[in-house]
């Protein structure tokens, strides 16, 4: 972690009593201790969140009468209770949401929104892409969206073939579920792409976030951030970006436990798979239920951006989390929560 825990002798405590610069060390000592403290017990619940998750199965209930409208939808604020938890599951066709997340997380960075969707009844999966989470390949080794997106579409293989699965991509993620889409869209019952890389055919993820790091083309050229896995004379394999800019990129909202959480937790991100165009086509990708999820006070990717994304690519449904960063899962967590549900209840 970084960070050592200091201790002080009973001489030296009493040499130090009456001095204010020491009593000041000692308080900066404490603070040490507690910030390894809370990355000890924030890794530790967001290991055991996932553990707990890779234990369900998927499952179906029947699909109920009703319509629903392209228009967009404001946040309800209906939440079930205990009381209403089986007529509420009943009104749900998939059950079982599979979390993926963006570039540089894991699987542990849903850990929230995996016991609140648990606590509904419902069974969500968080997978680690290739290179990610507590996947032990080397990120430089993987060159394509393929290959990252491999753990999703070995799950999506396994599915049995009468369940259909709702998929959550965060960020990046966005690109390995348009993925999913375009070659199990029989498979997937509804997409939801979360401030993510909704791309269109022949777009490249890096794409939507080229008015915040520039052109592809430039971003390799110069980024300070790129890294050379396979030496200075070959093309950059992938790319980290200090923790100062991640803070201030994706987590301006995000409570001080969770980003220490992903600070000891984010990887590299490699780079073939974001510079890869995407081949999509309208009868698999385009016959898929897409829904967007825009954050208001996203640093990452601007609202501007979203709604950019959003209009030239229309989504069925469009809803918003205000006062959320780059990290809904940890700045409103709630507030995804409700939106998750909602979406999974439209017939």
């Amino acid at each position: 972690m970084g960070n050592r825990f200091i201790c002080m002798t009973k001489k030296d405590a009493k040499d130090n009593n009456g001095s204010k610069s020491k009593r000041m060390g000692r308080s900066q000592r404490k603070l040490l201790a507690d910030e390894e403290l809370i990355h000890r017990q924030a890794l530790s619940m967001a290991i055991q969140q996932h553990q707990l998750s890779q234990r369900f199965d998927g499952s179906m209930s029947r699909r109920i009468g009703g319509s629903t409208s392209s228009r967009r939808r404001n946040l309800s604020d209906h939440f079930p209770n205990p009381k209403q938890l089986p007529e509420f599951l009943d009104s749900i066709k998939a059950k079982q949401f599979v979390l993926v997340h963006g570039e540089g997380f894991g699987a542990w960075c849903w850990y929230k929104t995996i016991a609140l969707l648990e606590e509904s009844g419902l069974l969500p999966t968080a997978i680690d892409l290739t290179g990610s989470g507590i996947d032990l390949t080397d990120t430089d080794s993987v060159t394509t969206l393929e290959d990252y997106s491999k753990p999703l579409i070995n799950f999506l293989q396994n599915l049995p073939e009468d369940e259909k699965v709702i998929l959550v991509g965060h960020s990046s993620g966005g690109a390995c579920i348009s993925y999913a889409l375009e070659h199990f869209s029989k498979k997937i019952s509804k997409a939801i792409f979360l401030c993510a890389t909704m791309v269109l055919d022949g777009q490249r993820p890096f794409d939507v976030f080229a008015e915040e790091l520039g052109s592809a083309e430039l971003f390799m050229q110069e980024s300070k951030f790129l890294i050379y896995g396979n030496g200075k004379d070959n093309p950059p394999t992938g790319f980290m970006f200090e923790k100062q800019n991640l803070r201030g990129l994706y987590f301006n909202q995000s409570p001080t436990k969770d980003v220490a959480l992903a600070m000891v937790s984010m990887r590299s991100i490699p780079l073939g798979p974001i510079m890869e165009k995407l081949s999509l086509s309208p009868e698999n990708y385009g016959t898929g239920r897409r829904f967007f999820i825009q954050t208001l006070d996203d640093h990452a990717l601007s609202p501007d951006v979203q709604e950019k994304l959003v209009r030239e690519n229309p989504p069925e449904g469009v809803f918003k989390i205000k006062g959320s960063d780059h990290c809904p899962f940890f700045s409103k967590p709630q507030s995804l929560h409700k939106i998750l549900l909602e979406i999974a209840q439209i017939p």
